[in-house]
């Protein structure tokens, strides 16, 4: 059994609006295949094939105000409901609660202790090691999570060896934007093929991609759409060499934003999830998923391993 965790920052189930939100203004052909047609907008979930299924579930969790960033990731990744201890949603950064709570036991860490392969398959720039290491940044909930387990952050050597992939999946940001001109570029598709690869390698691999939160916050449609059809043509090389018969591709999200511009802020709609493999192995998910909680000890439930 394996379990890819593909995380999406930012995207919620919102209204099939096409004037505000980009997953009703485009067509997503390779998802909307493994939905039996289906766009990802509000009253699409619950929604099962043979192919895959799509489920709502509440990232609010029982706390007033909008989810946000920091307290969503980490109630994802330990499975419990850290808004809630936290007395009120928190982001983006960590703080202490947050942190204490992450070390005391998140998915990478269950997982190296119980004697299983983890990753988080994200590369980072070299500037991103000195930003954290002189103080000028914080870890976020998920490298935060791996350095908790005693993992290793993946660097620009393990991008260049195939080892990781960039946020932005083809790396030109690493070469527009930070300057590193040799990186090696992967196309949408063959960044999709590279992450099935990649995620062979362990039992339980996790993915960010983050730029769908910074164009909700934009509110920058086209910029959304762009990134939906890069996001649809990554999925294309995933699903394709992709094992359904040997585990999951879990895709979900912290909080809503993305799916209405006509706000920059978060949302309080449900976030998707998006369930791709055998349906034997899906049943479990199907039943156990209902809020942001439910996502850590379901994963932890397939591979027998008792949460902490």
């Amino acid at each position: 059994m394996k379990i890819l965790f593909f995380f999406i920052d930012g995207i919620g189930l919102g209204k099939n609006d096409p004037e505000i939100n980009p997953f009703a203004r485009i067509d997503m052909p390779v998802l909307q295949n493994l939905l039996g047609g289906r766009k990802v907008v509000s009253g699409s979930a619950p929604q099962h094939t043979m192919k895959g299924s799509l489920l709502s579930i509440d990232a609010g969790l029982g706390v007033k105000g909008v989810p946000q960033s920091a307290t969503g990731q980490a109630a994802l990744l330990t499975g419990k409901n850290v808004p809630e201890a936290v007395g009120y949603h928190f982001g983006p950064w960590p703080n202490q609660i947050v942190v204490d709570t992450l070390q005391n036991g998140n998915l990478f860490k269950q997982f190296n202790e119980a004697g299983f392969k983890a990753a988080l398959l994200n590369a980072y720039p070299p500037s991103y090691f000195e930003a954290v290491n002189s103080g000028r940044r914080l870890y976020s909930a998920i490298p935060q999570s791996v350095i908790s387990a005693g993992l290793s952050l993946m660097t620009l050597e393990d991008l260049k060896t195939g080892r990781a992939l960039s946020a932005d999946f083809t790396a030109q940001g690493w070469r527009d934007r930070l300057n590193l001109g040799d990186t090696p570029l992967l196309t949408p598709y063959l960044a999709g093929a590279r992450m099935a690869e990649l995620a062979d390698a362990y039992d339980f691999s996790f993915f960010e991609y983050w730029l769908s939160d910074y164009a909700g916050h934009h509110q920058d449609m086209e910029q959304a759409c762009d990134l939906l059809i890069t996001i649809d043509q990554v999925l294309d090389g995933l699903v394709t060499n992709w094992d359904n018969s040997a585990g999951i591709i879990l895709i979900t999200s912290d909080h809503g934003n993305m799916e209405d511009l006509s706000t920059r802020r978060h949302t309080t709609n449900h976030v998707p999830a998006l369930l791709i493999g055998a349906p034997h192995l899906r049943r479990d998910f199907i039943n156990d998923l209902h809020d942001l909680t439910d996502i850590a000890p379901t994963i932890l439930k397939s591979f027998k391993i008792t949460p902490n």
